[in-house]
């Protein structure tokens, strides 16, 4: 399923509204945590690249509005396994995202300073998208 500009603006721009309430984060990375613990392993196991557990948290907190674009637009998200993030880390995640779901690829750019991030971002993305 192809995201419009739209639908991730939506989701953006929820989260922007949301950021006032101290929870909100909180909430949003916990689930994720919760609903994808093979994912957020990976992503903990990047601690050095990253720079620490604030930058998790950081990517998890993007990868979980990743998530909430593909379900509240019908997609069926189920939970990711190792094999899908192997088969997601094939090739340049950046280059492919901008290729799969170019709105994903132009709110991770917009939104995540650190590359290391983004392409970790866009990986997990693109295992999103693959298993929706």
């Amino acid at each position: 399923m192809k995201l419009t500009n739209e639908q991730v603006a939506a989701v953006v721009t929820e989260a922007s509204q949301k950021m006032s309430d101290p929870n909100y984060s909180a909430v949003l990375v916990g689930g994720f945590v919760q609903s994808q613990g093979q994912v957020s392993q990976f992503i903990s196991a990047h601690d050095r690249e990253l720079g620490g557990a604030e930058a998790i948290v950081n990517v998890i907190f993007h990868c979980a509005l990743v998530a909430q674009c593909f379900r509240r637009n019908g997609g069926r998200l189920r939970t990711l396994s190792y094999e899908d993030l192997d088969a997601a880390a094939r090739g340049e995640p950046l280059a492919r995202l901008a290729t799969a779901q170019l709105p994903l690829h132009d709110f991770i750019q917009a939104n995540i300073e650190n590359l290391e991030a983004q392409k970790l971002v866009a990986m997990i993305a693109l295992a999103i998208d693959s298993a929706s």
